[in-house]
């Protein structure tokens, strides 16, 4: 009788166990398919984010294509005018950017000598007054201005 008792109960065992086994593996599966499913989300959105900083490169350099481009045409036109207009007129035009180049630098320049000449007159020591005189901001106004000038006559001379 214990035979007949531990063979059913045995087989029931069995029957349950293998009645159970695949809904742990659906379980686990599910697990696994939500864990792809997050994982692609976080790639979706990394794409989608460099695609955003794409466009936006793109308009960046769209935009700086356009405004070289109305620099240039208005080059081509300031020529166009030039060849036109009676010659002192052309030679005015010519001078009017290292004119405003030389003015701004006479004034400037003015301007820090009288700065010194006050900090002299206010008895610093000429290291301090130098230290002071002459900061990154002024050398990178003076590196802008020649830097403008003498590659700009580069770019013009490599172009012809």
């Amino acid at each position: 009788m214990f035979e007949l008792l531990g063979g059913g109960v045995f087989g029931s065992l069995i029957g349950g166990v293998f009645r159970i086994i695949p809904e742990i593996l659906k379980y686990a599966d599910k697990a696994n398919e939500r864990s792809h499913e997050l994982k692609m989300f976080s790639l979706q959105t990394d794409l989608e984010k460099m695609r955003g900083e794409f466009r936006m490169e793109e308009r960046y350099v769209d935009h700086s294509v356009a405004a070289l481009d109305a620099i240039n045409s208005a080059f081509e036109q300031q020529g166009k005018a030039d060849s036109k207009a009676w010659k002192w007129v052309a030679s005015v035009s010519a001078l009017v950017r290292p004119g405003v180049t030389f003015w701004f630098m006479g004034l400037y320049s003015v301007t820090k000598m009288i700065a010194v000449w006050l900090a002299w007159q206010a008895n610093q020591s000429i290291e301090v007054i130098l230290a002071k005189a002459w900061g990154p901001d002024d050398f990178g106004l003076l590196s802008m201005i020649l830097t403008f000038w003498f590659v700009g006559r580069a770019i013009e001379k490599y172009q012809k």
